[in-house]
């Protein structure tokens, strides 16, 4: 049982890590929205690619960020519930990553003199973290949803999928940085641009290298709850006679 000094810090560092998510949603938002020209659909693939960050930042970070810190959060309830919850949110969040990737290939294919795909390190990066996301989510369920699986098949495959969970968290907000640094140098850091440099500081990037810290100390919050023990969920004595898929 957790004392309530623990249970206190734990919903302290949950908290944190709430309000560093909206946070990092709400900051790209209005970069997108306010110093980017807003957002469109195929009809405008410049506003188009708008969408890219924003639902990159929503699906593989916010959501996936919540997915993994359900098994601490729902600590009391029936295990096979948290998994569900844990599996929709994922899907969510694999959802807007979707959408974000189809955003990015209509901004350069459709472009009036299209864009090179692939060549950078962001794109490469970002896209394996979007197939081992997805790969992750269809093992997880096959494994810890379908009734047929054996038991020793789970608790061999249990260790992988955490390490890979949260691997692939990190990788995400690696790419993230990357694809704001990336985004920041070819607008605001481009010789063609009519503004204030980003070498000056203006708000815009102020509001990007804000950003880029909200995701790192997003990354550390949920780092640390996921690998704290005093905060690991605790089987209850019906799960311990009981199999994972019940």
């Amino acid at each position: 049982m957790d004392s309530q000094p623990n249970l206190r810090l734990f919903t302290g560092w949950v908290l944190i890590a709430q309000v560093l998510g909206l946070t990092s949603v709400i900051l790209v938002a209005v970069w997108m929205g306010s110093y980017r020209g807003g957002f469109a659909w195929q009809e405008d693939p410049g506003r188009e690619f708008n969408y890219h960050p924003l639902f990159m930042i929503i699906g593989l970070v916010f959501l996936y960020g919540d997915a993994i810190l359900v098994y601490r959060v729902f600590r009391n309830e029936r295990k096979m519930y948290v998994k569900i919850l844990h599996g929709v949110v994922q899907a969510f969040a694999l959802l807007f990553a979707a959408v974000g990737l189809k955003a990015v290939f209509d901004s350069h294919n459709l472009a009036e003199k299209p864009i090179p795909n692939m060549y950078s390190l962001h794109s490469w990066l970002g896209l394996t973290t979007v197939i081992l996301f997805g790969l992750q989510w269809v093992f997880g369920f096959v494994s810890f949803l379908w009734p047929k699986v054996a038991l020793s098949m789970r608790t061999i495959y249990k260790p992988i999928h955490v390490y890979f969970g949260l691997a692939i968290f990190v990788m995400a907000i690696a790419t993230s940085l990357m694809g704001i640094t990336e985004k920041a140098f070819f607008s605001v850091g481009s010789p063609s641009y009519k503004g204030v440099p980003y070498s000056a500081l203006p708000a815009e990037g102020v509001i990007i290298n804000i950003l880029g810290m909200v995701l790192v100390a997003l990354g550390l919050v949920v780092g640390y709850i996921i690998t704290n023990p005093d905060y690991e969920r605790q089987p209850t004595p019906e799960e311990e006679h009981i199999p994972l898929d019940q």
